[in-house]
This record gives C-alpha cells, sequence and structure tokens, in this order.
C-alpha cells in the first residue's frame, strides 16, 4: 500500500517547484489560526518569520518541520517536544556568499562615495582598494563560509580560515576558535559567518574590534546579535575601521540609529539568502524531503529531533 502525506507551505511560491504526485496533497498554511488539517507530515515555516511560530505546531501532528533558513537560533524554544526539524542547508549558501563578496567590493572600491558622485555629477577618479592580495579572514567555516571562499581565491585575496574546532582540510590549516584574536591584527578583512549561539553572540565585541588593524573592514553575513551593536557604533565612528553589515541587531535599524549615517558603514538588509535562487533551490530541498518520505527514508538536514 502507498504512503500518503501532507505537506503544508506558508503561501503558494514553491508549489510550482513541486511535482505533482497522487500520494502527496500540497495545502497552504502560513502557521497563523488553525492548521488545516490534524496532521501535516511535512509542515514549511514561513521564510524570516523568527521561530516564534513554531509555538503554532502544538495544534497539529507532524512528521518534519522544514525550515526554509540555514540558522535555527532560538527553534528548540519554541519547537513542541518531540519534533524533528530540518534546515536549509544547501539553499542559502551560493547567495550570501554572493552578497558577501558584493559588500567587500563594494566598500573596497568606495561605492557609496561613487555613486553619490554620480548623483552630483562629480568625476573623481582618486585610487580605491582592492581586494586582490588582501589578506581574508573567513570566522566560521561551514557552507556559507566556504562558499565565500570559493568566490574569494579567483579575486587573488590571501584567505585564512578559522573554524569552531582546529583542523586540516585539502586546502590545508583551519584554525580553531580559540586563536581568533592573535589572528586579527594581521588580516584586512575580516567576514563573520558563524550560526548564533551562547557562545558566538557578541564574538564580534570591543576587543575584536580593537585588535582589528587599521583601516581594516569587518563583514557581517551571520546574525545581528553576533556582533555588539554600542562597540560598532563606537569603532565605526572613530572611523579607524569600516564595517559592512547585512544583519545587525535590532532588526530592522531603527532609522535614526547612528549606523545609517556613519562613514565607512554599508548596511543590507538581512537580504543575504533573498535571492532569485532561492525559491527553487527551497523547492528542490522540499521535493527531496517528499521523496525520501515517500520511500520511506530519513529526511537530509536534520538539526532538532525530539
Amino acid at each position: 500500500m502507498n504512503r500518503k502525506i501532507t505537506v503544508s507551505l506558508p503561501d503558494a511560491s514553491l508549489r510550482e517547484f513541486l511535482q505533482p504526485h497522487p500520494d502527496v496533497t500540497v495545502l497552504e498554511w502560513d502557521f497563523a489560526g488553525e492548521p488545516p488539517q490534524s496532521r501535516i507530515d511535512i509542515a514549511v515555516p514561513p521564510y524570516m518569520g523568527g521561530p516564534q511560530p513554531l509555538r503554532s505546531l502544538e495544534a497539529v501532528e507532524t512528521a518534519l518541520v522544514q525550515s526554509q533558513s540555514i540558522g535555527y537560533d532560538g527553534a528548540a524554544d519554541f519547537l513542541p517536544a518531540g519534533r524533528v526539524l530540518a534546515n536549509a542547508a544547501g539553499v542559502h549558501e551560493t547567495s550570501t556568499a554572493e552578497l558577501a563578496l558584493a559588500l567587500i567590493l563594494a566598500s573596497q572600491r568606495e561605492f557609496p562615495r561613487l555613486l553619490q558622485n554620480q548623483q552630483e555629477g562629480r568625476w573623481d577618479a582618486r585610487p580605491t582598494a582592492s581586494l586582490a592580495d588582501r589578506r581574508v579572514l573567513i570566522v566560521g567555516y561551514g557552507g556559507v563560509g566556504k562558499a565565500i571562499e570559493d568566490r574569494l581565491l579567483p579575486f587573488e585575496a590571501s584567505v585564512t580560515r578559522v573554524a569552531s574546532r582546529e583542523r586540516t582540510d585539502g586546502r590545508g590549516h583551519i584554525h580553531g576558535i580559540a586563536g581568533l584574536h592573535a589572528l586579527l591584527p594581521e588580516h584586512d578583512i575580516v567576514v563573520v559567518g558563524v550560526p548564533l549561539s551562547d557562545a558566538t553572540r557578541h564574538l564580534i565585541d570591543d576587543a575584536f574590534l580593537a585588535a582589528m588593524p587599521d583601516g581594516a573592514l569587518i563583514v557581517n553575513v551571520s546574525r545581528g546579535p553576533v556582533a555588539d551593536t554600542d562597540a560598532l557604533v563606537r569603532h565605526t565612528a572613530s572611523g579607524r575601521i569600516r564595517a559592512a553589515l547585512d544583519v545587525t541587531d535590532p532588526e530592522p535599524l531603527p532609522e535614526d540609529h547612528p549606523l545609517w549615517r556613519t562613514p565607512g558603514v554599508i548596511i543590507s538588509p538581512h537580504v543575504g539568502g533573498a535571492s532569485s535562487a532561492m525559491r527553487p533551490r527551497m523547492g528542490r530541498l522540499l521535493q527531496r524531503q517528499i521523496e525520501l518520505m515517500l520511500a520511506g527514508e530519513p529526511p537530509v538536514n536534520v538539526v532538532l529531533n525530539g
């Protein structure tokens, strides 16, 4: 007897990427209000809605909760006991790495100044900093960190990797996080892509920023609370270092916040994974989870289990 499963989507945007199957029923439920039925085999929460909507799963039986994000900080506080949560590893890494590279290039080549000059019709051909030959430190060497490295190397930058533990891979040595502060003074650009946890909250603090050399660039594509915002304000306002931030604390950043107007700071509104690549890749991941469930196989990307 074929197994029949039900999948809920937060809206219709992923439907076109799923293959019709006689044993698969696709519903729409955005985790607001009552669930459409008492059992949903694969439930997909809204994207960028935070972990709080996971509380709604108390009212429905599930086999798998498929997040649309890589990060799952806070999910354990709201996910009902006994549930299985999978993250979206493989969906956002490329787009996030693209944005990290864009932020680096925009800062190094002074795009904010160039765009302002364009608006004012000013021709100012002063030279800018390169990415070539810069020393780049990647802090957080998971999928996003590896994707960033893959894009930096063709630009002829020198890349150093830092992960939670020291190890070696095919590209050489990966430093452990314990050696981070000794490495900071040696690098022109520091890219942070760590998951948010108790260990990484305010990782980018006053001591971290003080250890960076004059003129250095800090790039945060992880989570806003990984950085101490007050420390960022102090160090960037002095003009000693620059910052390129896809994430802030708080989010959204209030319109009167000083970071908006600090020279040398570039801010994008947490859009690292939000590119045209997201929906098709998310659809492929969800289709794979459906096929595994139909075959009686365990899901991939499980990050919380019971």
